[in-house]
Formats: C-alpha cells, sequence, structure tokens
C-alpha cells in the first residue's frame, strides 16, 4: 500500500488533538475491552494498518492468540464474557449503522452490562476507532506494528 497522505504532517495540530483524544478515551475503559473493540471494528472496515497495530497491542496487554483469532466469529466462540459480547455487539451495530438501524438488541445487550457513563465512553471509544480506519484507509496509512513498546512510543510522540 503507498501512502497517499500523512495527516500527521498535513495537519499536525488537529491531529496531535484527535491522537490525545483517542488516549484519553481508550484510557477511561479496560485495556482488554478497547483492544477487542479496536480490533473488531477494525476488521469489519478492513483496515489493515489497524488490525495488525492493535492485535500487536492486544498480545502486550495479555491478550490470547486464541480470543484474537476468534473474534470475528465472537458470536460463535465460547470464549468471551457477557460484558465483553455486549460491547462487541455494540462495536458492530455503530460500524455497520449505515447497513440499517437495526441496533436495538445491541443496545439492551449494553444497557444490562455498562453503565451509563460507561455507554458513553464506549460509543466514544468506537466512533474513535472507526475514525482512525478511515484515516488509515482512506490516505493508505502503514506502520509496521511489530514491537509493542515502538507502537507504544510512536503513539505517546503522537500525543505531545
Amino acid at each position: 500500500m503507498t501512502t497517499k497522505l500523512n495527516p500527521f504532517a498535513a495537519a499536525p495540530q488537529v491531529m496531535k488533538s484527535w491522537a490525545k483524544a483517542s488516549m484519553d478515551v481508550a484510557g477511561s475503559l479496560d485495556p482488554g475491552l478497547v483492544a477487542l473493540v479496536e480490533i473488531r471494528a477494525s476488521q469489519i472496515n478492513g483496515c489493515a494498518n489497524c488490525i495488525n497495530m492493535h492485535t500487536v497491542d492486544a498480545r502486550a496487554k495479555g491478550e490470547t492468540e486464541q480470543r484474537i483469532y476468534l473474534l470475528s466469529a465472537w458470536r460463535e466462540a465460547p470464549v468471551y464474557s457477557e460484558r465483553e459480547r455486549a460491547a462487541l455487539a455494540w462495536t458492530e451495530a455503530l460500524t455497520r449503522i449505515s447497513e440499517g438501524h437495526t441496533h436495538e438488541a445491541a443496545y439492551a445487550a449494553l444497557k444490562e452490562q455498562f453503565s451509563e457513563e460507561e455507554q458513553v465512553k464506549l460509543t466514544l471509544m468506537i466512533n474513535i476507532i472507526n475514525g482512525w480506519n478511515r484515516l488509515a484507509v482512506g490516505f493508505g496509512l502503514w506502520a509496521e506494528w511489530t514491537d509493542p513498546v515502538a507502537a507504544k512510543a510512536a503513539r505517546a510522540i503522537a500525543a505531545t
């Protein structure tokens, strides 16, 4: 993939703000749950860069290979908690909202598992990862995210 445009170079201040907001919202939720949401939305959106980055991050946070590999089939896999299932259903409903407004069942599950504050934070997280996916796919972004320490350092630099 060839990068069409580097958004960090083209609009550094707004991208710095975007990266900070992203990190603030992600930091307000359970890191394991954030990783699952980031990976699942990125799978749906076909964002290779984000799938690559967030699977590296998930492994670094202790996520198992089994749960990462089964994420695209989470409904059939017995390895996710009810809370994770509610978050994944909400992620899919919001990420696929253009396919029809059928998110009521997902919202009912969300309400059972998350407080109102957590619902807002999770919804913001889903919006943020969808935004990152669109930036990466739209501008052809690719970074080699094989080293979790380097990935964390790169995000910290973007947030300063």
